[in-house]
Order: C-alpha cells, then structure tokens, then sequence
C-alpha cells in the first residue's frame, strides 16, 4: 500500500485520489503533504483496485458530486477537485502559506500560472488533443514543441524569475519568508521539464538562476528528500504529462 504516516502526532487524515503509476498532476498534492508532514494514502497506488476507486469517486462516490478529473482530495467528509483549488484549501492547514488573506491570493494566482505552465507542456505531445496517440500528430507535435520552446518556455521561466526577484526581500521563496506550495510546485515543474526536455532546460537555466536555486534548496528538504528516495515516488515516464521524446527537444 502506498501510504504515508506522518511523524506529528496531530494529523488529519486524507485520501489522495489519482491514476496509478505516474506522478501527473497528483504529483502537486503528493508534494505538499510530504512537504507538510502529513498523514495520507495514494488511493490510485494502493491496491490493484486503485483505478476503479478513482473512477468511482470521479463519477459522485459518497458525496453525489460527479468531479470532471483527478486529482481529487478527500478529507473528512469533503471531496476537493482541481490542483488549485486544493492547495488553496491544504496550505494555510500544511502550514505551506502564508496567514494574511493577500498573501494567499497572491500564491492562488502563482499556482494557477503553473497550472497554465502545465497544460502547455502536455500539450507538447498532444496538440491536436488526448483523443490521438501521440504517434498520431507528431508533425504538430514538433512545431508546437518548437514554438513552446522558443517562446513560451522562456516566458514561464523568466515569470517564475521575476517573481522570485519580487520577493528577495524576504527570502528565497515565491510567498513570504518561507516555504509555500507554489515553491513545491514550481520544483515539480523543474524537474519534469528536465525529463521531458533535458537539451532545451539545459540551455535556459542559466538565465533563470533564482528558479533553479529554489530548485536545488527544496530538493534538501529533509522530508522531500525521503520521499524522492522512498516508494511513494513514482518515476516520470510516456504516459504522463512530462514525457520525454527526443523529437520534441532541442538537437
């Protein structure tokens, strides 16, 4: 079973509910309750049967409301869609934002430009939609992949960038002096780009060093280092969103 026990001992528990065997956007909510210490269990990972309780609870479950996509989270008696709009809810309770008002829109919005950032990747591979293997459109696969990397990578990046030069007054982060999910976020987003693109993150992070410092200091993060080292960490692969075809990268 793919479960997690945190090591505090005043915890609630939650239900993690998404595909099996790829981190895909799960891997944002995955994050954030490792980087919060909390207690919860991969549903989709946890047994042979996982699939079928994604697929039960997308289409109402106990609560009767049919969800359009995972992840899904569930706490008590609640049942949360969308990467969003469950880190807006889990943060000010992870700990992962700060408590004035401002300061958590603020993260809402930064959290849905990586939500942008993340629907562009994929569509890297599936430009003309998820209805066609990738095999299907790669002539559009290759000039998306082109003009993403010309134009729209860099743009997410520099973003991310100033947003962080932003806030040095503060620290090192994105939100407030410390740790946020949207730092866990923007991470998640680094290391995928740099399975999905090596050669093209290659050439940008030197342009971007803020980004890539944040990076490397929540890849230190004692309990995310045990994650990424544990069996809760699935491996990307060509079945997510981050998928690495050569075609697709810069030569």
């Amino acid at each position: 079973m793919i479960q997690r026990t945190a090591h505090c001992e005043e915890t609630m528990d939650y239900e993690l509910y998404y595909w099996p065997g790829f981190p895909g956007r799960g891997e944002f909510i995955r994050l954030a309750l490792e980087a919060g210490d909390a207690d919860y269990i991969d549903i989709g990972n946890a047994s042979p049967e996982g699939a079928e309780a994604v697929v039960a609870l997308l289409q109402g479950g106990q609560d009767g409301h049919p969800h359009f996509a995972p992840p899904l989270l569930k706490a008590g008696g609640l049942t949360l869609s969308h990467v969003a709009n469950i880190l807006f809810w889990l943060g000010p309770r992870l700990n992962l934002v700060p408590d004035d008002d401002e300061s958590r829109q603020w993260a809402n919005g930064l959290q849905l430009t990586v939500t942008d950032f993340t629907a562009e990747v994929h569509d890297l591979h599936h430009p003309l939609g998820p209805s066609l293997y990738y095999e299907e459109q790669k002539a559009e696969a290759r000039r998306r992949a082109d003009a993403f990397i010309d134009a729209r990578l860099p743009r997410f990046l520099h973003y991310f960038e100033q947003a962080l030069t932003h806030n040095a007054k503060n620290g090192d982060y994105l939100v407030g002096r410390r740790l946020s999910y949207v730092d866990l976020s923007l991470f998640h987003m680094v290391q995928g780009l740099r399975y999905a693109l090596p050669n093209a993150m290659a050439a940008s992070e030197a342009s971007v060093p803020r980004v890539i410092a944040l990076h490397d200091s929540v890849r230190e993060l004692p309990l995310i280092d045990e994650y990424l080292t544990s069996e809760r960490r699935l491996p990307f692969g060509e079945t997510g969103i981050f998928r690495h075809y050569p075609a697709l990268d810069m030569a």
